[in-house]
This record gives structure tokens, C-alpha cells and sequence, in this order.
């Protein structure tokens, strides 16, 4: 199975998750349901965490169609069929609405910190999500008819695709063009890994036995660093993809640290949600399964750090 198997897999569950979800989180709100409004929130971050390797991997598409660097938009494709500007819009599309669907994660996110914290999310929260979860299901609509836009001409012209105030070309172009740009990335993508890791370490060895005279639930204050620290690295993280698309989307050790980060946003929903952790009191000692948690978190971690720092020596892509 290839990359673009992959993305044929994965690019209806965005928009059809996020109809979903704004479907059940409006029924939340309506019926005042904390089960229902835990539930959407906790959809809406796997779908934030899923649209990632979603985008990623249609440009590995744009690659096999075309036979080209997919910051080459000026030749036309081998395939006489498949139209670049076509690609292009698609392409500047699925950018904006993966970008407002990070924003709907990191929100929910929150709520479920909140929850809690606090026992329920706040009202700027909860209308946050709302409108951010508005937004990007029309713009995930958007990005799905653009897409079908390119093997399907029978439905070009059903609705407004244009996405001219948005250029994923040109914004890759900025990135490796100007010299500070990829540097500046680099120093923020450090700055919020150390912010990241340095929580997640914290807290995985609290679980551990070390420092058991803090309890979880004062650690638990800490989670919201965590989460800045993920942001700016999803936020960098995208820059040097759209920079340099091809030089990671061949490269296998990019993949894994991909398939490594997301299966580190679900462990994290443990510490969040579940009960255990917050159980564990100054001086107690954490059950088995926090402690399970807290050792794969560890490893997942520093397994995404070695991946990162071996991009330009595994994979023959730099």
C-alpha cells in the first residue's frame, strides 16, 4: 500500500467527521448533554489529529499524477486528464480547512481539559468550538469538492472552488526563498518540543514513582503548556512540509514519526479524560495502567524525537 492509497482512504473521513460532529455537538448543546459534548470534542481531536497525515498524503497523490515536485505547478502532467490548476485549488483548499481543523482540535482539546479541571468547559470555549467546527466543515466541503473536481468533471461548476486568497505554492515558495524563514521554524519547533516533551515527562514520571508527593491533579495544571507546545510544532511542522513537500513524502522515517505522532495525541487523551490519573494523590502510587501509559508516552516521544533529528540521514529524501 502506497501514499496514495492512503490518501484515497482517509480524505472522505474529514468531511464526513466533521458533518458528523457538528451534527452531535449541536444536539449536544441543545439537549445540554456533558456526555454528548465530551463525545464531540473527543471527535473533533481525533479529526484534527487524522487531517494531518490527510494533507501529507495528497501531495504523495499530486506526486504519482503528475510525476513532479509538487511545488511545480508550472508544467502540465504526463496524464493529458488531470488538470494542475485543478490539483492547485484542491491543494490551497485542503490547506486552509486542515489549518481551521487544527484550531477546532486544540479548542476541543481545551473543553476536555476544562471538563476536568472545572468540571465543564467555559462559554468562550464551547463557542469557539462551535464556530470554529462551522467553518471548517464548510471548508472541509470545499476542500472534498475540489478534490472530486479532478477525476470527476461532471460535478466541476456546482458550487464556488475558487480559492484564490489562499496559495499553498506561494506560501512554500516564501518559506524556502527567505533565508531566516526555515531557521526562525526551527527554533520555534524546538521552543515547543522542549514545552511538549518537558510536560509530558514531567507528569509520565509522576506516574512513575518520581516526585510522589505531587498529585496528579496539581500536575494536571501543566497540560495546557503541553498542548502550546504541539501546536507550534503542528504549526512549523506544516511550514517545512509545504516548503519541501517532496523530500518528505518519500521518506520513510518521516512516515513513522508521522505514525508515531499520532498514536502519542491518543495516548495524551488518557491523561485528559480517564478517571485513574486523576485519582492518583500526593503519596499515592499510580495503578498499572497509568503507569503503561506513561512508559509508551515516553517512547513514543523520544521515538518521534529520533525520527526527527534522522530525516536527513534515513530515507535517502534530503
Amino acid at each position: 500500500m502506497e501514499l496514495v492509497h492512503i490518501h484515497l482512504l482517509l480524505n472522505h473521513i474529514p468531511v464526513i467527521g466533521m458533518i458528523f460532529g457538528l451534527g452531535l455537538f449541536v444536539l449536544a448543546l441543545v439537549q445540554k448533554s456533558d456526555d454528548l459534548k465530551r463525545t464531540s470534542l473527543i471527535l473533533f481531536l481525533g479529526l484534527a489529529l487524522l487531517s494531518i497525515p490527510t494533507y501529507m498524503s495528497g501531495n504523495a497523490a499530486y506526486q504519482e499524477l503528475c510525476h513532479a515536485n509538487p511545488t511545480d505547478l508550472s508544467a502540465p502532467c504526463p496524464d493529458t486528464s488531470v488538470s494542475r490548476a485543478l490539483i492547485q485549488s484542491h491543494n490551497n483548499a485542503a490547506l486552509i480547512a486542515t489549518a481551521f481543523m487544527q484550531l477546532t482540535g486544540i479548542f476541543a482539546w481545551l473543553g476536555l481539559w476544562q471538563y476536568r479541571r472545572v468540571s465543564h468547559p467555559t462559554r468562550f470555549v464551547l463557542t469557539a468550538v462551535l464556530l470554529l467546527s462551522l467553518m471548517t466543515m464548510g471548508l472541509m466541503t470545499l476542500a472534498g469538492n475540489t478534490g472530486g473536481d479532478i477525476r470527476h468533471p461532471e460535478i466541476k461548476g456546482t458550487m464556488d472552488t475558487t480559492m484564490a486568497w489562499v496559495n499553498a505554492g506561494g506560501l512554500g515558495k516564501f518559506v524556502t526563498d527567505n533565508p531566516w524563514m526555515w531557521p526562525t521554524c526551527e527554533t520555534l519547533h524546538f521552543i515547543g518540543l522542549s514545552l511538549l516533551f518537558g510536560v509530558v515527562l514531567v507528569v509520565d514520571l509522576r506516574m512513575l514513582g518520581v516526585a510522589k508527593n505531587i498529585s496528579f491533579r496539581a500536575l494536571h495544571r501543566l497540560l495546557p503548556w503541553a498542548i502550546l507546545g504541539f501546536a507550534i510544532n503542528v504549526l512549523t511542522g506544516m511550514l517545512f512540509f509545504i516548503g519541501a513537500p517532496g523530500q518528505y513524502t518519500t521518506n520513510v522515517t518521516f512516515q513513522w514519526k508521522m505514525i508515531l505522532v499520532m498514536l502519542a495525541g491518543l495516548n495524551a487523551l488518557y491523561f485528559t479524560i480517564f478517571d485513574q490519573p486523576w485519582a492518583v494523590g500526593a503519596g499515592d502510587d499510580a495503578p498499572f495502567t497509568a503507569k503503561a501509559f506513561a512508559v509508551t508516552a515516553i517512547a513514543l516521544w523520544i521515538g518521534i524525537m529520533f525520527c526527527g533529528s534522522m530525516l536527513p540521514f534515513l530515507g535517502n529524501a534530503f
